[in-house]
């Protein structure tokens, strides 16, 4: 636990990317298969605990705590208020006791032989292990510990810095490790064999390639646009299609296998003519649609979650894949090839493939970024979110590398809104009020709440807002105030959609601030209406 605590510290404190790889090189480097196994899956967000798999609920910590410190619920409630973090707070209300330096036990064993023992066992068995580790634990390592138990480790290391480390420490290359820690996987001994394995396994077979990711354009390039393929960037979910043999695999941008939710995807990838890997987007689509555009992002979110869609369903709500690239064929990998040979490839299997549930992604074809810019403009009318840029020469790489595919949205749809709600944020934002609720006006004159955001200010303005919260707090509900319905800001979002989970009937997607209308009153925010009106 002391290893692991360490490790957690130096990559909370560090900002240089060098300083973090190197910490995860000495840790990595001298931790056991098991204590690795758990690192990796703590470093990804997995969790010890879950809804299976009781530890202990948030009540029964503040309850415990209350009593290891001899605190008053009013005053623990009070202490992670003004902390903003349970674990922290936890761990610094745990009186210090003397002689406590922990012990030597490792992070696996820590997990396995002590937390997990006790899991969905009795409160008095869980609250006897709890109260232990805080007794026994120093600080750092009862701040890691009170981590595992609220399943909040978060620390500021990418995936990809990860698994650069682990390529510095194997020599194996980061794509390949990328690839192998795709998806649900334990955290067991067996999985660190097979990550780090020289060889290529049975299991690889049905695990997708990383995917190779866009970067927003933030000016035009400065070369020939004849260096350029140009798509429509659609708004479905990313995806990849494996076809093996008799076996076909979908896989999701967010590392999710979808076998069996689009069992028509299925069924048509069986007239490939090849076995193949590619790369699209999932789509809603009416096939007899007209105009043949594609349905709005929402209609598919009523598929998502089936594992096993009805008959109805699957004709109330088709889907069709995009393809846009082919990353291997008949078992040879094609992702160093240019594009451009990537593609018609793909064109020709594609054509070979009577199924309408299949369509190669349609090329643009600007002569000019003036023409480009004037197609852009024009995304919103045929349901697309804007062009992708490709550079026709480019490898297919994985991760968010710049200069070769860029992302050229259309401009975010806007409101003025007012912000009624006000929450602590996390991390160094704990101790402010960040997390915000903004409303807009109904038919009755009365605000009702349609987006939340906490990106988009300044610190200064953050700083300005936290004290003005403070200062004209209504009422409060828990760590939520209600605020004077007073200041206005445009929240940008990228489409609108009719919700029947939602108060306000409207749900609106990926809100962001824009800016602090501190020049409008709320009378002048907008209404309702407005964002029906958007709405698809």
């Amino acid at each position: 636990m002391k290893k692991f605590a360490d490790l957690f510290q130096r990559l909370d404190r560090s900002t240089a990317t060098n300083d973090k790889r190197d910490a995860l090189v000495e840790y990595l480097c001298n931790a056991s298969p098991k204590d690795m196994a758990w690192a990796l899956y703590l470093l990804r967000g997995g969790k010890v605990g879950s809804s299976r798999t009781k530890i202990a609920t948030t009540a029964e910590l503040r309850e415990w705590i209350g009593e290891a410190s001899g605190l008053e619920p009013w005053l623990v409630e009070d202490s992670y208020h003004h902390v903003g973090d349970l674990a922290e707070t936890l761990a610094l209300l745990m009186p210090s006791v003397e002689g406590s330096g922990g012990d030597d036990a490792s992070l696996a064993s820590w997990i396995e032989e002590r937390i997990l023992a006790v899991a969905n066992q009795d409160a008095e068995v869980r609250k006897d292990m709890v109260m232990t580790a805080w007794r026994e634990l120093p600080l750092q390592e009862r701040f890691v510990f009170n981590k595992l138990l609220t399943g909040a480790l978060r620390v500021g290391v990418s995936q990809g810095l990860v698994q650069k480390a682990l390529s510095t420490l194997t020599g194996i290359e980061p794509a390949r490790i990328a690839q192998r820690m795709i998806g649900k996987w334990q955290p067991t001994e067996s999985f660190i064999i097979g990550l780090l394995a020289e060889e290529d396994s049975a299991t690889d077979d049905a695990l997708p390639f990383p995917f190779f990711l866009a970067s927003p354009l933030e000016k035009i390039p400065d070369t020939d646009i004849e260096e350029w393929l140009f798509e429509w960037k659609w708004d479905g979910i990313r995806l990849q299609l494996i076809r093996r043999g008799e076996t076909t695999v979908l896989w999701s941008r967010g590392e999710e296998r979808l076998d069996g939710r689009f069992p028509e995807l299925e069924e048509a990838a069986a007239l490939l003519p090849h076995d193949v890997v590619l790369d699209g987007e999932l789509v809603a689509w009416h096939l007899d649609r007209s105009p043949d555009v594609p349905e709005a992002f929402s209609k598919l979110q009523t598929r998502i979650q089936r594992l096993k869609p009805s008959a109805k369903m699957r004709e109330e709500t088709p889907v069709r894949l995009i393809a846009y690239d082919l990353l291997e064929i008949d078992g040879e990998d094609w992702r160093q090839r240019p594009l451009s040979e990537r593609r018609a490839k793909l064109i020709e299997v594609m054509d070979r493939t009577a199924s309408d549930f299949f369509q190669v992604s349609r090329e643009l074809k600007p002569s000019s970024w003036e023409e480009a810019a004037a197609l852009r403009e024009t995304a919103r009318e045929i349901g697309v979110e804007g062009l992708m840029l490709k550079r026709r020469s480019s490898a297919y790489s994985f991760g968010r590398k710049r200069g070769d595919w860029w992302k050229w949205k259309v401009d975010p749809m806007t409101i003025d809104a007012v912000l009624i709600y006000a929450q602590a944020g996390h991390g160094r934002r704990s101790a402010l009020y960040t997390d915000y609720t903004f409303a807009v006006w109904n038919e009755e004159n009365v605000l009702v709440p349609v987006a939340k955001a906490y990106s988009g200010l300044t610190d200064k303005e953050i700083l300005k807002l936290d004290k003005w919260i403070r200062a004209n707090t209504t009422e409060r509900f828990g760590p939520v105030r209600a605020v004077k319905a007073e200041k206005v800001f445009e929240i940008a979002f990228e489409g609108v959609n009719i919700s029947k989970r939602h108060k306000s009937g409207i749900a609106v997607r990926f809100p962001r601030i824009l800016r602090w209308r501190e020049d409008k009153p709320a009378s002048e925010a907008d209404r309702l209406s407005t964002l029906q009106a958007m709405a698809t």
